[in-house]
């Protein structure tokens, strides 16, 4: 008789500290784009899953923002998400910038790790950047201060050793049940993601303070079968009337420019053509107000 196959399943955190790749990896073992990415800190605002799917195997992966030093009650909330993040799960994946030396955010995050009774990967990312003797330094480095279960080095960009990610996972994983169905993705609210995409362009298009204080909410959003259609209204919302100027641009050019760039993200995801309208509005200090903070999804918000 032919043996037969056990299937594994369980869940992942991705976690590190603010762009280490933790979302390009997600979006690289998905093979589309679920997470925004972005060179600004905080990008991350959410800790959703996605499901990773074959026949003998599904990984939920679990993304994490990056753990920073906080300067308002959103950074907390952001770091206290985190690092909730890696309790209840089978594997951490703690992610390693290549091109960066192991600092104090490292160490900390490997310290939280320390009581973890999870299976940890080390994943050095970003090997694209640094050569292979520099590459080796950065795992001996974090693995004097932890015992990993096994180390990956990747380029989640350029999609260099990501099966290998997938494997290593695979490997640590216990045998389990199909706890997402198949297809389904992420448990993210189609909402979400799609504020989500507004607020990665506006984090493309702007700079100093600004991307910090945006926020984004859909207020409205149906869907004509006859037109196959999306009518979708959002709001982005900003701590000052200066930033209000800066989002929308000279003549509305600005706020023209994020809506197109997100409009083609979002008929790609929605897999329809999207009518896409944005408004902005100032709300003052909403990243000191906890109950703002969660109304947005931010951190364990929603």
């Amino acid at each position: 008789m032919p043996e037969e196959k056990v299937f594994r399943s369980g869940f992942v955190t991705l976690i590190g500290r603010p762009n280490a790749g933790k979302s390009t990896l997600l979006n690289a073992v998905m093979g589309e784009k679920i997470a925004i990415t972005s060179n600004v800190p905080q990008t991350t605002r959410h800790r959703f899953r996605a499901v990773y799917d074959t026949d003998d195997l599904q990984i939920v992966l679990v993304d994490t923002p990056g753990i920073h030093k906080p300067h308002d009650p959103l950074g907390e909330e952001l770091n206290h998400s985190a690092i909730q993040g890696i309790h209840d799960v089978d594997v951490v994946a703690f992610l390693l910038d290549a091109s960066k030396p192991v600092g104090k955010g490292d160490l900390f995050i490997l310290r939280e790790l320390a009581g973890v009774q999870a299976r940890k990967i080390l994943v050095v990312n970003k090997a694209d950047l640094v050569s292979q003797h520099e590459t080796e330094l950065q795992v001996k480095r974090a693995s004097r201060e932890m015992r990993f279960d096994d180390v990956v080095v990747c380029s989640a960009l350029k999609g260099f050793n990501v099966d290998g990610f997938i494997a290593a996972v695979g490997s640590l994983l216990p045998e389990g049940p199909r706890w997402f169905p198949e297809g389904m993705g992420t448990d993210q609210p189609t909402e979400v993601i799609v504020a989500e995409f507004v607020r990665e362009k506006i984090l493309r298009s702007t700079y100093d303070e600004v991307p910090h204080a945006i926020g984004v909410m859909v207020d409205e959003m149906d869907y004509s079968e006859k037109k196959d259609l999306y009518r979708i209204y959002a709001t982005v919302y900003v701590e000052r009337e200066s930033q209000k100027g800066i989002v929308i641009g000279k003549g509305g050019e600005n706020i023209k420019k994020i809506g197109s760039a997100a409009r083609a993200d979002l008929e790609h995801f929605l897999g329809s053509r999207c009518h896409l309208e944005l408004q902005v509005k100032v709300k003052k200090r909403w990243r000191n107000d906890a109950a703002q903070i969660r109304r947005f999804g931010y951190g364990d918000g929603l």
